[in-house]
């Protein structure tokens, strides 16, 4: 894919935009559902004489894992990474949160990963690990890792991640650096 020049004779969108989806997550938020819908089965259908305690607690937390799978799969269904001039916004999911924006100004550098795998990080989501700095991963393959001027990182699983490092380099040649020097 080659850029081509724009009217303000930057090769670049004024606007970039990716997406990163990763469609196993659908296959949890499934498992989510059927602990909910197994929940709401023994709310209904259970005869309720056999002891309402140990029912009820079988029944709030068939509901309240099947909420929390559901839910916490389906915010990570994919990412959606926004770049115009000033900043670089990233949501997650359909909701878009959690959200993350970090003006450009904040950002010393900008660099290409091939390979940004779930295991490197924890598993999927929004990950902090103190020696690594923050991610967002959706699914392994390529992303981008920015180098803040606080002297941290933040990885983001992209498609088409060294297009949006061209960009983000390309905005960073004429930002003033963020911190007094």
């Amino acid at each position: 894919m080659r850029d081509h020049p724009h009217a303000d004779g930057s090769p670049h969108p004024e606007v970039w935009t990716g997406r990163a989806t990763n469609r196993i997550q659908w296959l949890l938020a499934l498992v989510g559902a059927a602990c909910m819908a197994l929940g709401i089965e023994l709310a209904v259908d259970s005869a309720w004489t056999s002891g309402i305690a140990p029912l009820a607690m079988s029944v709030v937390g068939c509901i309240a894992a099947g909420l929390l799978v559901l839910f916490g799969t389906l915010a990570f269904v994919h990412v959606d990474l926004k770049l115009d001039r000033e900043s670089l916004e990233v949501r997650c999911g359909h909701i878009g949160l959690p959200r993350r924006r970090i003006p450009l100004s904040h950002v010393a550098g900008a660099d290409f990963t091939a390979l940004v795998t779930p295991r490197q990080w924890g598993g999927w989501g929004y990950r902090w690990r103190p020696e690594k700095g923050t991610a967002v991963v959706v699914r392994r393959g390529e992303g981008i890792v920015l180098r803040l001027w606080d002297g941290h990182t933040f990885t983001i699983t992209v498609d088409n991640a060294e297009s949006a490092v061209r960009v983000i380099r390309d905005r960073l040649r004429t930002i003033t650096p963020g911190p007094a020097r």
